[in-house]
């Protein structure tokens, strides 16, 4: 990381920080959202709104047909939030990042603007708004986490620190409802968080690069602001070079001061060549249909306690309306904590990297191998995790949910802190954009599943049943991954 360049670099990460943490994950603070929406009487018709009024009933068929909309509503939000990622994804890698950028501030101020003119009689207009908004804010994401690439051997940990800042920022709705409950009006909010965009505008223009932030990072290399003032064009185009031959370095094992030409021709052979690291292999991979599978069935948990955490948290209370605003407060600021939790999983990745790449100048290991062993931990502890999620959630003790949100909120930034920086390490990085869009969307299929999930009744426990089962088979990914990272090295060794 060039010294000269630490300001700028420091710049754009704050910056990027605080834009994921205010604006990126905003739909997963639905919870928080969705008590101002029934404050609001959404879904609700007038002679309906006057039965709530005179009855605490929960199971009557009207407020059963309102948490169902919102539920479809949260489904179809959370399913665009990932199934639009891989067009997204490409986009990024097609068109570069100041015009995915755009596309992403177009999205979410149209949303905001939407929700913000929104009221109990054009309520269906949350189906358009909420899938807008997740479109937005997962661009976002994606443009903010090649931020990584400035900070070295810091890589892994600098996109954790981004999925946490996303995760956290489900906390801008719990902001939205205190708020509302002060007398700030809805629209007042959403009318904010539109005119923002002008920041974003800014950023992308002098903090982020026109095309891609390279990894390894050639020296010299400068965007934004500096790139505006065009000193540096021609170094970036030079360093341009550079990088690819980093990059084909990286891909070799570390080569002996007399190595004759035999060796030479010996490594030479052995390097991957361009068809190798297609895309179409790298999809086709068993590396890559396990981690579509490891993500997919912990992210429909995730998603389907959040769709139904207000009905869940109404049956617990026994329809006690301001204990389960207190709850839902407990629940939103615990999410804001995910920006303080990923990091110590890409620290834990970075650590055990430089560890195993100490190893491999030893053994002559390649550099994928040390990648993937230092994935397996975290791999493996997002799986534990989550399952200890489900079986806190499981217990119809309303007390106990204070753990559940902590092991939540540690799970959650945890597994998408390690899904993107597993996609870095174990693939190229010129697919990276496609791949990530890739599992998001087929992960996202999954997540329609939730929506039949939510019919089963409250007090039937094959949902927890069944994911928790599930989620325990996922553990079969990171010990595959162990296995493959033993093969590589046994080859290494046999061939050194």
């Amino acid at each position: 990381m060039a010294s000269q360049g630490l300001p700028l670099y420091l710049a754009t990460f704050l910056t990027g920080l605080l834009e994921c943490i205010g604006f990126a994950g905003v739909l997963f603070g639905w919870t928080s959202l969705l008590f101002v929406f029934k404050a609001e009487n959404y879904f609700l018709k007038p002679c309906e709104q006057d039965c709530w009024l005179r009855s605490n009933v929960t199971g009557s068929s009207e407020l059963k047909t309102q948490d169902e909309k919102f539920s479809l509503i949260f489904t179809l939000a959370s399913f665009m939030n990932n199934f639009m990622t891989f067009p997204t994804g490409y986009i990024f890698d097609r068109f570069k990042t100041t015009v995915a950028r755009l596309i992403a501030i177009v999205f979410y101020t149209c949303a905001t603007l939407i929700i913000a003119f929104t009221s109990a009689d054009t309520a269906v207009l949350l189906f358009l708004a909420m899938p807008m908004l997740a479109v937005g804010g997962i661009l976002f994401l994606i443009t903010n986490l090649q931020i990584g690439n400035l900070f070295g051997k810091h890589r892994s940990t600098i996109i954790t620190f981004y999925n946490g800042a996303f995760d956290s920022s489900s906390a801008v709705f719990l902001i939205i409802k205190l708020l509302y409950e002060r007398g700030i009006s809805l629209r007042s909010s959403f009318l904010f968080m539109s005119v923002c965009s002008v920041w974003h505008v800014g950023r992308t223009f002098l903090l982020m690069p026109k095309g891609h932030i390279p990894y390894p990072l050639p020296p010299n290399y400068s965007y934004g602001l500096c790139s505006r003032f065009g000193t540096r064009k021609k170094e970036n185009q030079a360093a341009e070079h550079e990088t690819k031959e980093l990059q084909s370095k990286e891909c070799l094992p570390p080569k002996e001061e007399n190595s004759g030409p035999e060796q030479q021709q010996q490594q030479q052979e052995q390097q991957p060549q361009p068809e190798q690291h297609s895309f179409r292999r790298c999809v086709l991979s068993r590396r890559f249909i396990l981690h579509v599978v490891w993500l997919s069935i912990i992210q429909l948990w995730h998603y389907l306690f959040i769709g139904t955490l207000n009905s869940l948290l109404t049956k617990l209370a026994g329809g006690d309306k301001v204990k389960v605003s207190t709850y839902t407060n407990a629940f939103a600021i615990t999410q804001f904590f995910g920006v303080l939790c990923a990091p110590w999983n890409g620290l834990l990745m970075d650590h055990l990297k430089q560890k195993y790449q100490k190893e491999a100048k030893k053994t002559g290991s390649s550099s994928e191998a040390v990648a993937l062993c230092s994935m397996v931990p975290s791999l493996a502890l997002t799986s534990l995790l989550s399952l200890g999620f489900t079986l806190c959630a499981s217990i119809p003790v309303i007390q106990l949910q204070y753990a559940t949100f902590i092991l939540q909120v540690v799970s959650r930034s945890f597994l998408y802190g390690c899904n993107a920086a597993f996609l870095t390490l174990a693939f190229p990085s010129e697919h990276f954009g496609k791949l990530f869009g890739l599992v998001m969307a087929l992960s996202a299929i999954v997540s329609l599943l939730q929506f039949p999930l939510f019919k089963v009744p409250p007090e039937s426990n094959a949902v927890y049943i069944s994911m928790g089962l599930a989620i325990f088979l996922t553990l079969a990914h990171p010990f595959l991954v162990y296995r493959e990272c033993r093969a590589e090295k046994t080859t290494s060794s046999v061939d050194a």
